[in-house]
């Protein structure tokens, strides 16, 4: 009894420390941004202060606009692949360096991040707002949170995952030890999207930065703005550990941009189209470097009967409305079983009618602008597609205050009925706020409906068996899942992130992700060196003997057979054969 007092009282002064230790500040530097040249103070100069009309053609400058109100951000250049090549080469140089540095050092720049990200909020929201028209909400959904739940697990878990790994030798190298060690892979490029344009940025650096790489970034000509200022929070925090220049770079640019970025890295990250992805494939493969391709989706979000169905209305509707569509795994076909169709619709429209999209900064909206120049026709062809097949309009939201000449950057929140596979809307992804909904009978029907697609990013199946919902998701051919929830993986940074099929191959996030930026070697070594060490068997020994096959045949079955006799008679013969004085078949040729 005493024993059990003691370990009690040893657990709970254990648990007291650990409190009063959190208790205690955490001494990370603070860190200067400058933000003289990115805060909206309504005192813009005349040369940036005019509307911006969009160009239908690529020129040598980025020009960066607000979506949402289509005021003039800046510009910046489109770098020529001369010109690329010379940042990898500054980038390869500092990762020299930086290969050398302690995993202290490391966590501490990911601390001085994470601190600056917590008291800048809503300045990095703002910016991620103006230049792709979310509103804050769904950017600190999307940017923030998943970026500090990177941070936390790098922290908390990345240095383990990153040291030699040990692994079973296997019976015929017990006395050896075997294990994989990771080491980082040189200048690591990434090329990403625009629809969370500091997450975006963020997550391949810190898996490439952490893991001993440089990096650089070429952000999408529809959102450099927000991603170049970006870059100076990650450089300041570099800084102020004594990391080397350029060992992040974000560069600027179209496709000639990214290609030349393809062909000098030692690795590529992409986060784009299909159609891109296959380009970036092609030229990857004159360098052979690894590629992860994350190339969208189209998602199923699955409703059985036995749901409740305000609260999946809910979910739905964000997971198709949030950000305008620039949801990451964003839900776009919904499939509800009959029973619960015509309620299911009506909760959802009740939904939409309420949602108003604007924007974001100058009210309260709850969708923004979308960031693409000219998706709202692609988005208008798709649904004029569905509708000429039969099918029906039940509910739009609608459109608030915006600024003239900018009404084609906006796309009203459209929920869908009778729709099927014979419609582009079911095949093609649609990355906007609509909603086509579709009835199924059976798990069966519904299983083979979203596996009917080209895409296989993600799902969500809701089910108030939760057992049942398993099986659903089980039973998807894609690379992430939710049961009874939506996109709740991705705050799960431990686990890796992709999909198969047209949304791609290979994973960011997670060990997998970690680990992807590492050249993976296999180390086998002596266990108990010198004393023992690996010596030919005298029969394979050259010149071989006559009975080297014979004492080849024995030693496998000796070591692999599946009865215990055969390995005890054959283990016998192993050791006759190797005591035995046999002549080597060439000396008994040249007797001959």
């Amino acid at each position: 009894m005493a024993f059990w007092w003691a370990l009690i009282v040893i657990v709970f002064a254990f648990a007291i420390c650990k409190l009063l230790l959190m208790l205690i500040p955490s001494n990370v530097p603070s860190i200067d941004v400058d933000t003289s040249d990115v805060l909206d103070d309504g005192n813009h100069t005349k040369e940036n202060s005019f509307i911006y009309i969009p160009s239908r053609r690529h020129t040598d400058k980025v020009q960066c606009y607000e979506p949402a109100t289509m005021k003039y951000l800046g510009f910046f250049p489109a770098l020529k692949p001369d010109e690329v090549k010379e940042r990898v080469a500054h980038a390869r140089k500092a990762q020299k360096i930086w290969a050398k540095s302690s995993f202290k050092q490391r966590r501490l720049f990911l601390r001085i991040l994470l601190k600056y990200i917590i008291e800048h909020q809503d300045l990095i929201c703002n910016i991620s707002s103006r230049d792709t028209g979310k509103t804050m909400v769904d950017a600190s959904l999307g940017e923030i949170m998943t970026t500090c739940e990177k941070i936390h697990w790098l922290l908390s878990e990345g240095e383990k995952w990153l040291k030699p790994e040990y692994r079973t030798c296997g019976r015929s190298m017990l006395h050896k030890t075997a294990k994989v060690e990771f080491y980082p892979l040189g200048v690591v490029g990434a090329i990403v999207s625009w629809n969370y344009p500091f997450h975006n940025i963020f997550n391949p650096m810190l898996a490439a930065v952490f893991s001993g790489n440089s990096i650089v970034i070429k952000v999408s000509e529809h959102a450099s703005w927000s991603g170049c200022f970006y870059l100076r929070i990650i450089q300041t925090a570099l800084a102020a550990v004594g990391a080397p220049e350029n060992l992040v770079e974000v560069i600027t640019g179209f496709a000639e941009t990214g290609e030349a970025l393809v062909s000098s890295v030692d690795k590529m990250i992409f986060v784009g189209s299909p159609g891109v992805g296959k380009k970036i494939m092609r030229t990857a493969a004159d360098t052979l470097i690894p590629v992860t391709l994350e190339l969208g989706g189209k998602d199923a979000f699955i409703v059985c009967e036995d749901v409740d169905v305000p609260h999946v209305a809910q979910v739905a509707a964000r997971a198709a409305l949030q950000s305008s569509g620039q949801n990451c795994a964003g839900a776009e076909r919904f499939y509800v079983h009959k029973d619960v169709y015509s309620s299911f619709v009506a909760e959802v429209v009740k939904i939409v009618k309420s949602v108003t999209a604007g924007p974001p900064l100058s009210g309260k909206y709850d969708m923004g602008a979308i960031c693409m120049q000219e998706h709202s026709e692609k988005l208008q062809y798709l649904v004029n597609d569905a509708l000429d097949k039969g099918a029906e309009i039940v509910a739009r939201g609608s459109v608030g205050n915006i600024g003239e000449g900018a009404v084609d950057q906006y796309f009203p929140p459209t929920v869908i009925v009778n729709v099927n596979h014979t419609m582009k809307l079911m095949q093609e992804e649609a990355f906007g706020p609509i909603l086509p909904i579709m009835k199924f009978s059976s798990d069966e029907e519904v299983v083979q409906l979203a596996n009917d697609s080209r895409y296989g990013l993600g799902c969500a199946v809701f089910s108030g068996s939760q057992r049942r919902a398993k099986q659903i998701a089980s039973k998807l051919h894609c690379g992430v899942a939710a049961v009874n929830d939506f996109a709740s993986s991705y705050m799960c940074q431990s686990l890796p992130f992709g999909g198969v099929k047209d949304s791609g191959f290979g994973r960011f996030a997670g060990i997998e992700g970690l680990r992807a930026c590492c050249l993976v070697k296999s180390v086998v070594e002596d266990r108990w060196w010198p004393l023992i060490k690996t010596k030919i068997p005298k029969p394979i020994q050259y010149p071989v003997a006559e009975n080297g096959f014979e004492f080849q045949e024995s030693l496998v079955e000796a070591l692999y057979g599946l009865n215990i006799w055969d390995r005890l008679r054959a283990l016998v013969n192993v050791l006759k054969l190797l005591s035995e004085q046999t002549t080597p078949t060439s000396n008994r040729r040249r007797s001959d």
